[in-house]
């Protein structure tokens, strides 16, 4: 039976939090960005100010290994200071149990990334290249067997169970989803969980019309299932980005060393006829900045997206296009945005990315509910100073378009069945 935070009797009782405390360090191990901390703080204080204590877990990185540059003790401070109370740390996320048995009402521990863990994930590590299908099988085997144990001592440190690891919502791991069966009647999202639900509800299910999704990025191949599942729900879609080039290639343009997916060109034409069908305006550039090589200082030039030079490539949206999308945006009630519309990581390319910004706050600012969502789309907001002039930023890109692809997330049904 799911709880609820707000009417949780904390008193005297240790909850296990899945947190997304996945930040990027420098290399000196100082984190460059603590939004995702900082948005845990809520929750996390909500149960102390109820008189509970805290153990605090989360992965950092793609660690195959216990490996120090991976490891969570580089945070203990800043999270120290962000709650206001000590921290202590456990450098084991398996061996912490006295120091669990020792918490008293308004202590926190954290514990050690758990990704240092096979089992976290449930993946097998350490197979040769050449391991046969038989070896494969054995060795899946042997991690979802001592998976089970890994999931039980984890719950076994704490009373009540909260999930706010949006990021993670999308992966059925140990901590995410599987935990949750272990805390039957104690268990329950924490405030950052509750507030993406809520915003992926706004744009999904309670969007006011007009409504548009701004899809950006590389590749239609990560975003087919979105772009299909929102052809039953918008009004427009923006396809911006280097996965326009695969829509504009499969219209018979010439495209030069444009990024795109030949596999792909069928699907763009279905989506194409789809959205005609359907009455979905679907707008993509009409023209490009293009550059000769993929790098900053490379030389430009705008030119028509259907006639990219050979030796070009497409880099960013053109002025022309920029001016289309402008009035779309603004004439909406509703907007999704994922994914940049040029290559926002170099500065001479990110003009696009930052000017459909700053489209999205000004529709905002008229009304409008926003949803932005996706590391460059975020990037984007914050760089240019809006990410408290959107109605909401997302702090899990691929938890987010997998909600938007009509998947249910483990991490989210866990905690409602």
């Amino acid at each position: 039976m799911q709880q609820h935070i707000d009417t949780y009797d904390f008193t005297g009782k240790t909850a296990i939090v899945r947190v997304d405390f996945n930040v990027p360090l420098d290399e000196n191990f100082n984190i460059t960005d603590d939004t995702r901390i900082r948005a845990a703080m809520p929750t996390l204080k909500k149960v102390l100010a109820g008189g509970g204590a805290l153990i605090l877990m989360s992965h950092l990185g793609r660690p195959k290994k216990v490996d120090p540059k991976f490891s969570l003790k580089h945070i203990v401070n800043h999270v120290s200071e962000c709650l206001g109370v000590p921290v202590q740390f456990a450098d084991d996320c398996m061996k912490a149990d006295a120091q669990a048995a020792a918490l008293k009402p308004g202590e926190v521990l954290l514990l050690e990334n758990l990704r240092f863990y096979a089992e976290e994930e449930g993946k097998p590590r350490g197979l040769a290249d050449d391991a046969t299908d038989e070896e494969k099988a054995a060795a899946k085997k042997a991690v979802k067997e001592s998976q089970k144990e890994f999931v039980k001592k984890l719950a076994s440190y704490a009373d009540c169970y909260i999930n706010d690891a949006f990021g993670t919502a999308h992966r059925a791991h140990a901590s995410t989803a599987l935990i949750a069966a272990y805390f039957p009647n104690d268990k329950m999202f924490g405030y950052l969980m509750e507030k993406e639900i809520a915003a992926i509800d706004n744009v999904l299910k309670n969007a006011k019309r007009p409504f548009t999704a701004i899809i950006g990025g590389s590749k239609v191949s990560s975003k087919l299932g979105v772009l299909k599942n929102l052809l039953d729900k918008v009004d427009n879609l923006i396809i911006g980005g280097g996965m326009g080039y695969t829509f504009i290639k499969a219209e018979g343009g010439k495209i030069g060393n444009s990024i795109h997916e030949d596999e792909l060109m069928p699907d763009a034409l279905e989506i194409l006829k789809e959205a005609k069908d359907k009455g979905v305006n679907i707008s993509l550039s009409v023209a490009t900045v293009a550059g000769q090589a993929f790098d900053n200082d490379t030389p430009r030039q705008t030119v028509d997206i259907y006639n990219i030079p050979d030796g070009w490539e497409g880099m960013d949206a053109s002025e022309a296009s920029l001016e289309n999308w402008k009035k779309i945006i603004l004439e909406s009630k509703t907007i999704l945005w994922n994914g940049p519309v040029g290559v926002f990581e170099l500065p001479n390319f990110a003009h696009g990315t930052e000017e459909i910004a700053k489209f999205v706050a000004e529709a905002t600012q008229n009304g409008a509910y926003s949803l932005v969502g996706g590391g460059d789309s975020v990037a984007a907001v914050t760089k240019m100073g809006f990410a408290d002039k959107v109605s909401y930023v997302s702090t899990g890109g691929g938890a987010m378009l997998e909600a938007i692809e009509g998947k249910d997330l483990p991490g989210i049904a866990a905690i409602r069945d």
